[in-house]
């Protein structure tokens, strides 16, 4: 176990390591789960329409996973800082007023989603078929929204103390509790895709559980009765860093609703389909990039708020050349191996085809995304709110989502697409502007890669 004050002082190379890998595990463990859950109930009876609506569903989940970043991703790097500082006291006042605000957020969106829940699933793509399950999903998985908010929002508190282990055991916890209530809920008691939403909130309530006895008891921070009502300017100061895993977060939903029209448009039926296994095959790269970061974010925090900038140097370097190395590594794998991994996905021989097609281009921009997060993700453990909001926002909401759109108008007709888009033209309405689709991703992948990379190195020699 790391403690606080060794992030003071252990040597930067086995203390990244030391954070870094239990956030891996907790990614990939994290991920398995989501998978594994959604094999459970696509094996239940009319698992398609359960899939259907657990798939309109999740924008709202996103949702209520977007605040506990606001309020808890938000505060944590500002309480490390104030270690470095030794501030804790302040440390304490930060993470308690994110504690009050992440109970509030959660009874204020279940209050919302129990009232509002019909009109916003018809919103995100309900249909007759669909709606029910949605809803019966819904209902339940807003239940546990305060212990989604304990769980997911104070675990940050436990990994920024450096306390990597635990926070790791926090996600274990939820996750194989889940795995294992799922078949009992869904297919021993009968109950369906209700039986998924009562299996997860079980599982986060005993990983809030855990996360509140380690905070209470603990924990060197610990949550004070005395801070529960917390200050304006506290509670700005979260929010404003909170702000960019908050826009990363909720705009996910959008980034998916505008693939998939164009894709719809361009592709078909196999083209939306395989969205989810190109995203999945993305998650391998960003996940674990995620981890790295996370097991960074502490040493960075820590002492740049110490003061100790040399440090704060060593640690950037390294975690950039790691996360430059993996990114570039395992998206190199995934494009030159595309069949193997199309094939864990499918036995579909055109869909085979098809994926091992557009992996090559979706994922190119991969390649250097190491860059991007690695530099977007520091700008937020060294507490620059506005920098790291216009990172955040970059990628997706001002490059990626007008591409998507702009790049099929602009090269749909242009012999090179229809070159490029060879292999698969019987498979596609209009190969060229499918391939155009596809494109985006690896321009607005490069563009912000190079943008974020070149912002953070000019601040790099001017404050560090």
């Amino acid at each position: 176990m790391t403690h606080t004050s060794e992030l003071g002082s252990k040597k930067i190379g086995s203390l990244l390591l030391s954070l870094a890998i239990p956030a891996i595990i907790a990614m990939l463990v994290s991920m398995l789960y989501n998978m594994v859950d959604r094999i459970y109930i696509g094996n239940m009876e009319n698992g398609t329409v359960g899939m259907a609506g657990l798939a309109v569903a999740v924008p709202i989940i996103t949702l209520i996973q977007a605040f506990t970043q606001l309020f808890g991703t938000g505060g944590a790097p500002l309480a490390a800082i104030r270690l470095g500082e030794q501030r804790q006291e302040e440390a304490e006042k930060i993470m308690t007023a994110s504690f009050t605000a992440l109970i509030i957020s959660g009874i204020l969106l279940t209050a919302a989603i129990e009232l509002f829940q019909v009109p916003v699933l018809l919103l995100f793509g309900a249909d007759e078929t669909s709606l029910a399950p949605a809803m019966e999903y819904v209902t339940i998985y807003a239940l546990g929204t305060v212990f989604v908010q304990i769980a997911q929002g104070m675990n940050p508190y436990i990994n920024t103390q450096g306390f990597a282990k635990m926070g790791m055991a926090t996600i274990l916890i939820g996750a194989v509790l889940n795995i294992v209530l799922d078949p009992v809920f869904i297919f021993i008691m009968g109950m369906g895709i209700r039986g998924a939403a009562l299996a997860t909130i079980l599982s986060q309530g005993i990983s809030a559980v855990w996360v509140l006895y380690f905070l209470l008891k603990k924990s060197p921070l610990k949550l004070r009765s005395c801070y529960l009502l917390p200050n304006r300017s506290t509670l700005i100061s979260i929010m404003m860093l909170g702000i960019s895993p908050f826009v990363m977060s909720s705009t996910e939903g959008l980034l998916q609703i505008a693939f998939n029209n164009q894709m719809s448009a361009y592709g078909g039926s196999m083209a939306v389909g395989s969205m989810a296994v190109l995203m999945s095959l993305y998650q391998m790269v960003l996940l674990p990039l995620q981890g790295i970061c996370q097991g960074a974010q502490p040493i960075f925090s820590y002492n740049f708020g110490s003061k100790d900038l040399g440090r704060v140097r060593k640690t950037f370097r390294l975690c950039f050349c790691i996360c430059l190395f993996y990114s570039f590594a395992t998206a190199g794998v995934i494009m030159l191996a595309s069949p193997v991994f199309a094939r864990i996905f499918s036995r579909d021989p055109d869909t085979i085809r098809y994926v091992s097609w557009a992996v090559r281009i979706y994922l190119f921009g991969g390649t250097i995304f190491g860059a991007q997060i690695a530099c977007q993700q520091s700008f937020m453990a060294l507490g620059q709110a506005k920098r790291s909001l216009c990172m955040a926002l970059l990628r997706k909401v001002i490059l990626l989502i007008p591409l998507l759109y702009i790049l099929p108008s602009l090269l749909g007709n242009s012999e090179l697409a229809n070159f490029l888009a060879g292999p698969v033209l019987d498979l596609t309405k209009d190969g060229a502007r499918t391939f155009c689709v596809l494109l985006a991703e690896p321009v607005a992948d490069t563009l912000a890669a190079c943008i974020t990379s070149l912002t953070f190195f000019h601040f790099y020699r001017s404050n560090l």
